[in-house]
């Protein structure tokens, strides 16, 4: 590290090998930067996936493989990413992600049909799962423990959970005033400003000794691209379809001989040890559930807010912009008050908050409005996330030694967007049902007083016209939200019978802990 050239008493030099706040400053706004592309890049695709799936010919239950595609590799990897950063460096490894990221947005732009996007979307998730991680790490070696890491955290947590609202804001834009392939070239230039940053303001941390569980890092993510797949077929061709069927087979398989790998070896991709923390466990156990629950909501309304209530890309865009404010307004609520309270109470508020818009959302029908059905839920929502995404990462990451700190912002990491994935792929399977079975209702309505044209469309396409394709969509979508507000009361129970309020904790919380320090 260097040290100041200031005449002061004692400077403190930080990871970044700036002296004081400015070069903390920049090395945060490079990090929060690049955390914002790569969760940004989630939900800035859904406001264009109404136009990619005309253009590209996706039905309803496959687009969401355009989400899964690459948060399936996304969180499949981000272990391997976080462990990377820790053997070869993470400003190396930073730097290698989002290049990567870059690369693969201009290819996902550049698609023509279905394969090239699912496959740049693919290889985009790989970028983001090597840069993700590394980031949250080097916010854990550049600020110390106590006031300055939380409030760091509480930037980072902040534009994770508002890069949601904000991609879907930036979406309809771009789509509104460019086209939906912009959803992916708009990476391309603030991946190169982050690039071109990183050398200047992020200084290379110390590298530690050890391997690439390779073998892990395979088997666990084939295990859940098998299993989301089985679920999103088990919505088109039904639980009996034998193709369904091995999917969950073989990826069952997978998941139990990942456990066995990563308990034999001595360096795994997943240390089950920290699984060993109460708070730790608990904290992957709610994100995996409200990830679930985040992903699906942006998700069915994206789709709601432009098929059934016309919502322009733009319009649809702007809808979700208050949702961003009031994450933001969480987050801080909860960044300011946790050292004095602790993590529980805000992940308990937060959870029900969630579940109370989600479970609001389940009213929603052909008559509801903007105004009067989607708008208040989603504040209430929003504003739960926000205390969540903050606690949870302070809890995950809280005595964890200095050479793991890769691996568990990885495993923080990796249970939101498997979560979000699998999540998701059982939220679309409860659509596909309830809107199978609304279809099963709606056909004979339209089709006795359809012209011989319409009822020629409809056998060439197998798509319902509005309004009888709203009820469909509707009823799917509201069922989906009942799940949905099932998962996040389900985090909501963890945190009330997990995690406890530790003096240890706080005491970190407040600076005055074992260990302060930026170690």
């Amino acid at each position: 590290m260097s040290s100041s050239s200031r005449p002061t008493a004692a400077p403190r030099t930080s990871a970044t090998g700036k002296s004081g706040g400015g070069g903390n400053a920049m090395a945060l706004l490079v990090i929060a930067s690049c955390q914002l592309m790569v969760v940004l890049d989630i939900t800035i695709v859904n406001i264009a996936l109404p136009h990619i799936q005309s253009a590209l010919d996706f039905s309803t239950t496959s687009l969401s493989w355009v989400l899964n595609a690459y948060t399936l590799t996304f969180g499949g990897l981000l272990l391997l990413g976080g462990r990377a950063g820790d053997i070869l460096g993470r400003r190396r490894v930073f730097l290698f992600g989002v290049l990567l990221f870059v690369l693969a947005s201009l290819l996902g732009g550049l698609s023509q049909n279905p394969g090239e996007l699912l496959a740049a979307r693919a290889v985009q998730g790989v970028g983001g799962a090597i840069a993700s991680p590394t980031s949250l790490a080097l916010i854990s070696t550049t600020f110390r423990e106590g006031p300055e890491r939380n409030r760091a955290f509480g930037v980072f947590a902040g534009v994770s959970a508002a890069g949601g609202a904000i991609g879907l804001l930036a979406g309809g834009i771009l789509v509104e005033w460019l086209d939906w392939r912009w959803v992916f070239f708009v990476n391309v230039p603030i991946g190169i400003l982050i690039a071109l940053a990183t050398p200047r303001w992020i200084k290379e941390s110390e590298r530690h000794p050890g391997h690439f569980d390779l073998t892990g890092a395979l088997t666990s993510t084939a295990g859940m691209v098998l299993l989301v797949y089985g679920f999103i077929r088990a919505a088109q061709q039904g639980w009996r379809d034998a193709f369904t069927l091995a999917s969950f087979a073989v990826a069952v398989v997978l998941l139990a001989a990942f456990v066995l790998i990563e308990r034999r070896s001595r360096q795994p991709i997943t240390p089950l040890h920290m699984f060993a923390d109460r708070n730790r466990a608990g904290t992957y156990g709610m994100m995996l559930s409200l990830a679930a629950a985040m992903f699906g909501m942006f998700f069915f309304l994206t789709l709601f807010v432009q098929d059934v209530l016309n919502f322009s890309p733009l319009a649809a865009g702007f809808a979700f912009l208050p949702v961003s404010v009031v994450i933001a307004v969480g987050a801080a609520l909860a960044s300011r008050f946790l050292p004095t309270f602790g993590p529980k109470p805000f992940m308990v508020t937060g959870a029900v908050l969630a579940a109370g818009g989600l479970a609001w959302l389940t009213l929603t029908d052909v008559h509801s409005t903007y105004a009067g059905s989607i708008l208040g839920p989603m504040l209430v929502f929003g504003l739960g996330m926000g205390m969540e995404f903050v606690s949870l990462t302070l809890t995950a990451l809280s005595n964890v030694p200095v050479h793991e700190s890769g691996a568990a912002s990885g495993m923080l990491n990796a249970t939101q967007q498997v979560g979000g994935s699998l999540g998701l792929s059982i939220l679309v399977t409860v659509f596909g049902t309830a809107s199978g079975n609304e279809a099963a209702r709606q056909v004979p309505a339209f089709l006795s007083g359809a012209t011989p044209a319409e009822r020629l469309r409809f056998r060439r396409t197998g798509q319902l016209p509005p309004p009888w394709s709203d009820h469909v969509l509707t009823a799917g979508v509201s069922a989906a939200f009942v799940l949905a507000a099932v998962l996040a009361a389900i985090a909501a129970v963890i945190a009330l019978l997990v995690i406890q309020v530790r003096a240890a904790d706080l005491e970190r919380l407040q600076g005055n802990g074992p260990g302060h320090g930026t170690g």
